[in-house]
């Protein structure tokens, strides 16, 4: 890890997400103790995500748990951006369908938008909330906080995934999080169960799907 005065710079976020996901296995006694929330539904697919570069604002992550339909949950670490720009955003997802019975073949669904270097044409989101459980980048935050108690997040994003999950702000000695006022993320990488925004402007979009052998490979890495 390298830092300079006013900012943290670390070669991979994935080492930023250490403290965070290791907090995570314990959050399950909390949600047992009604000290945090589960996040909403899942379909139990995960999906992946890529971007050449996003600039986020007031950044915060903290632990929680998405849980499927069938009641099978799984832990988390949702990052919230109250604004975001994203150049270069790819969205992957792989489906094995079935009807009635017979197996089809499969489905690879991938989602372009934003491929450009003028920043009025990258995508743009507002009160993003993406819960992941994988995540690599080369990543600068400035004034990152890490170790905040979590029942302390402010900011339009956290706030819009307590109305979503119906339970008030993530709480309790088990709140582990960490946020930044700004988020300067570069060769992102990342599975992740659910994304929601309150508003997603996708410029240039551009959706394909592959079915069986043409999906090979065009999954978005």
């Amino acid at each position: 890890m390298s830092q300079d005065f006013g900012k943290t710079r670390w070669k991979r976020f994935g080492l930023v997400m250490v403290p965070g996901i290791a907090a995570t296995a314990a959050i399950g006694v909390g949600l047992a103790n009604n000290a945090l929330a589960a996040s909403f539904s899942v379909s139990g697919q995960k999906f992946k995500v890529s971007a050449q570069d996003l600039q986020g604002e007031n950044f915060a992550q903290f632990g929680s748990f998405d849980v499927e339909t069938n009641g099978t949950p799984h832990a988390v670490a949702i990052s919230a951006f109250d604004s975001a720009t994203i150049k270069g955003m790819c969205q992957s997802v792989v489906s094995e369908p079935a009807l009635l019975g017979l197996k089809l073949p499969k489905v690879t669904l991938r989602l372009e938008a934003g491929n450009s270097d003028d920043v009025n044409k990258q995508v743009v989101a507002k009160n993003l909330l993406i819960d992941l459980d994988q995540l690599s980048a080369d990543a600068e935050f400035t004034d990152i906080n890490i170790g905040q108690d979590a029942s302390t997040l402010k900011g339009s994003a956290t706030s819009n995934w307590a109305d979503i999950q119906g339970h008030g702000k993530p709480s309790g000695p088990l709140g582990f999080s960490q946020t930044a006022p700004k988020a300067h993320l570069t060769n992102v990488k990342q599975t992740a169960w659910a994304t929601s925004a309150g508003t997603f402007k996708l410029n240039g979009l551009d959706l394909k799907l592959y079915v069986g052998d043409q999906g090979n490979g065009k999954e978005c890495y």
